[in-house]
């Protein structure tokens, strides 16, 4: 993993897979700085390469989606904040305020695929929710479906719970406002994403609460890292899976991995034509989304 930068008035915390986290030097401030780097990973393993200008376009996507999820009748607060960003950052960071964050990945889901798919060709279900028979790989489900998980300590893997677990681990007020918060903002993304000709199929957001208690979307959102997008006219006239559900993200370089390596050991070096393919995902839903 890369040495993370040191930025003046700013002391690093720590580095997740794709992101760094800074705090002020001032004890005082109790902003957080998160940068999005150009890190790529798959399958919990950081690789190599870095995708080029990734964190810039993650960056640039999650600022503009947490703008329109404020504005109109029902805003969604978030932990954006004011203020100055160090030059060398200033393209893939963003400002926060300190939340206590809930240890909630709130999943929502729309269309059948992924492990949904594989879990509901076992038992007819996705994370243990009856769904109705005869669904396909790829097709759009009668509701979206609320399905959480628990966010495991750094190095393990998230573990899919269920609604009542969650209320179990932050009280059952919290937890039906972690629900409803969700598949409101999936409701309305996905609005916005079909009027561009896009589907939003799955997501994963994260909350946490600000000092007077108001839940508050946080860390990135609905980007290509978080979400599944396909292209709307393929769906509908593709004739295969891949064609239907060709996504706007790191399909490609998983899509590579799982054709050249096993998962043991370290991964393989990422191939120049993969990570142009990839590069050029990013930018393209960047541009449609908000052009």
């Amino acid at each position: 993993m890369s040495t993370p930068l040191e930025l003046s008035g700013w002391r690093h915390l720590y580095s997740g897979k794709v992101r760094d986290l800074y705090a002020p030097e001032d004890p005082a401030d109790k902003r957080l700085l998160v940068v999005a780097s150009d890190r790529v990973s798959a399958f919990d393993f950081a690789l190599e390469p870095g995708i080029p200008e990734k964190g810039a376009l993650l960056t640039a996507l999650s600022r503009w989606w947490f703008d329109r999820l404020a504005e109109g009748p029902d805003p969604i607060p978030n932990h954006l904040v004011d203020g100055d960003i160090p030059a060398e950052v200033a393209n893939h960071a963003m400002l926060a305020m300190s939340l206590e964050m809930l240890p909630i990945e709130c999943v929502v889901r729309g269309y059948l695929t992924g492990s949904g798919w594989a879990e509901y060709q076992q038992s007819g279900t996705v994370c243990g929710i009856a769904l109705p028979a005869g669904l396909q790989n790829g097709d759009r489900l009668p509701e979206p479906l609320f399905t959480p998980a628990y966010k495991a300590p750094m190095g393990e893997h998230d573990e899919n719970i269920t609604f009542e677990r969650t209320a179990e681990l932050v009280g059952a007020e919290r937890a039906a406002q972690l629900r409803d918060a969700s598949l409101a903002v999936y409701r309305r993304a996905a609005a916005i994403a079909e009027e561009r000709g896009l589907i939003l199929a799955d997501t994963k957001f994260e909350f946490g609460v600000d000092a007077d208690g108001v839940l508050r979307l946080a860390d990135e959102v609905l980007t290509s890292d978080s979400s599944r997008y396909w292209d709307a006219e393929s769906w509908r006239t593709g004739s295969t899976p891949a064609e239907r559900m060709a996504s706007f993200d790191k399909q490609i370089v998983r899509d590579w991995l799982s054709a050249h390596w096993d998962k043991q050991g370290t991964p393989p070096v990422l191939p120049d034509e993969v990570v142009a393919q990839t590069a050029a995902r990013y930018a393209e839903l960047l541009q449609r989304l908000t052009a």
